[in-house]
């Protein structure tokens, strides 16, 4: 006998709707707020999420128990898989030195950290989404920050800012084609929808993001690096989506992108200079040295570093080209068939699968709901990225017993974020079972003439309690195609939305943060990178709320829209 799940359990909207948003409220409260260590802070959402679902919604205990579990299992792979591998490729390169060596390569391009924003964060991560998402380029982008100079807070959370415009394209276009799949939506018109709203954010968002770093006047004075940074990545984003299809969005922008800024940092350099701890520097104080009478002898200077050889180079770098290879490789679809077929047994939660029944308005029909976890371990992109780091672990030198030992150490060092995910993907998981976060979705849909501003806001709302705009998709997407039919809007207008809003919650959900903290360092501080990001976060949202408005009601945008 199934279980149906009620959306508004004590019979007046409001109320179920402030009792359906306790869970966020105690978890992101705690966090940012209370400055509650993380673990405690999931806990603590958790264990309010586990009560709203039996004590007012009238969940089985059992049912909430299984469905809690579902998602600690999530968590741990292949989020916090993908985290302790990503972790321990980095150990290897700070241990063996050739981290510094790859820091001094990436200054031989260039030295300033705005550009190195842009070089890293926003195009190097977009590849890595493109090619694997689910929080790798967060992982990477934060640890070779890090490595750089940039503090432990702007490393953290600068990547999250920066992963946001290709989120939707991610993993090969695996939120689009879900999205499509799932609810019957055409996935080539849904990939063109989305190419013609997110390019608008490719060029906002480096700005955006030096603005976050370095203020108006440190963004001025590289807005031409800023503009071919974005520009190369927007339009073959728009290109590809449009004509080709989604798989290959992100990583055809994003190799245009570095490429482009590449070049044009070859012949243009900006007037002054910032460090990567957000300093402004050379330039300025040159212009003052020069300007001011001489004081007395110059001070001495340490003498200036060697010259890299080509071979250091060279070696320094294999690891993360190595890593680049088997990520993207990790991340087609052919290779992931071939590898479940050879491994990934599927479990089906007892208590709990199928016996949860979805109701309209979210779903035409009443619909039970699956509750089964695959392991598949062999093609996880956390296995590519171990397998990455063992042969790149082997290039560098180490044996395998030395490989070992700093396995090992790691393990032990992330035991706490990894500890932190699965608490925080249980408390989704189970939100998404109770019915919960549905509450949360049919108060936007309620919204009438609004609904293409806040039924954006809602993909948001799905990344930022599910950590996954795939996951946002499979929530929300159903309801957005009830909800625009029944307002005369147009259903893939409004199906892209959920997910191009959706992106913009990326840099806000708990285990994003989590991963970017642990990444750098900063675990036990996650409060404070959710604070740094979290108004980035809205407004960007809003900005994309009315883009979709704009292309819902007023010419020359609703020509945008794909039919």
């Amino acid at each position: 006998m199934g279980w149906q799940q009620v959306y508004d359990p004590l019979g007046n909207a409001w109320l179920s709707t402030l009792l359906a948003a306790l869970p966020v409220v105690v978890m992101l409260g705690g966090l940012a707020w209370l400055r509650w260590q993380a673990p405690w802070a999931a806990a603590a959402g958790l264990a309010a999420a586990a009560m709203v679902a039996v004590g007012v919604y009238g969940m089985p205990a059992g049912m909430a128990a299984s469905a809690a579990t579902l998602g600690a299992m999530t968590g741990l792979l292949p989020i916090g898989w993908i985290v302790l591998n990503i972790l321990f490729l980095h150990q290897l390169t700070e241990q063996d030195g050739s981290f510094g060596v790859l820091q001094r390569s990436i200054a031989g391009i260039t030295a300033d950290g705005r550009l190195q924003l842009l070089l890293i964060a926003f195009a190097f991560g977009a590849f890595f989404e493109g090619a694997a998402g689910f929080g790798t380029p967060v992982a990477v982008t934060a640890a070779l920050l890090i490595g750089l100079g940039f503090t432990p807070l702007a490393a953290s959370g600068l990547s999250l800012i920066a992963n946001t415009a290709p989120v939707a394209f991610g993993a090969l276009g695996t939120p689009i084609l879900t999205l499509a799949k799932t609810h019957g939506y055409d996935a080539m018109a849904l990939s063109a929808m989305v190419g013609r709203q997110l390019p608008f954010f490719s060029v906002l968002v480096p700005f955006w993001l030096l603005v976050a770093f370095c203020g108006w006047r440190g963004m001025r004075a590289v807005w031409p690096a800023t503009m071919v940074t974005g520009i190369a990545f927007a339009v073959p984003q728009f290109l590809v989506s449009n004509f080709i299809g989604p798989e290959l969005v992100d990583v055809i922008a994003a190799v245009c992108s570095m490429g482009c800024l590449t070049l044009f940092l070859r012949w243009w350099q900006p007037p002054d200079h910032w460090t990567p701890q957000g300093q402004r520097a050379a330039g300025a104080e040159r212009n003052a040295s020069a300007a001011a009478p001489s004081a007395g002898p110059e001070p001495e200077t340490a003498p200036a570093a060697a010259p890299l050889a080509r071979r250091e180079v060279v070696r320094a770098w294999a690891p993360w080209g190595i890593l680049t290879v088997f990520v993207f490789c990790w991340g087609l679809p052919v290779t992931k068939t071939w590898l479940n077929g050879w491994f990934a047994p599927k479990f089906a939660l007892p208590g709990l699968h199928e016996l949860v029944v979805r109701m309209p308005p979210v779903v035409p029909d009443a619909t039970p709901e699956a509750a089964v976890f695959t392991f598949n371990l062999l093609s996880a992109s956390g296995t590519g990225i171990l397998l990455a780091a063992l042969v790149g672990g082997r290039v560098l030198g180490f044996t395998w017993g030395g490989l070992v030992r700093a396995y090992g150490a790691t393990l032990w060092r992330v035991r706490l974020p990894l500890l932190t995910i699965a608490l925080m993907l249980a408390l989704g998981t189970l939100t998404r079972y109770s019915g919960v976060d549905t509450t949360l979705g049919l108060a936007f849909a309620h919204t009438g003439l609004f609904y293409p501003f806040f039924g954006t806001l809602l993909g948001w709302l799905g990344v930022a309690l599910t950590g996954s705009d795939t996951a946002s998709n499979v929530l929300f997407g159903g309801l957005q195609k009830v909800a625009a039919e029944q307002l005369g809007l147009s259903p893939t207008l409004m199906g892209a939305a959920n997910s191009s809003g959706g992106v913009m919650g990326k840099m806000i959900d708990a285990q994003s943060i989590v991963v970017a903290a642990s990444a750098t360092g900063y675990h036990g501080k996650e409060g404070e990178v959710l604070r740094y990001v979290f108004f980035h976060s809205i407004a960007l949202a809003s900005l994309v709320g009315l883009l979709v408005t704009l292309q819902a009601y007023v010419p020359p945008f609703t020509k945008m829209v794909v039919p």
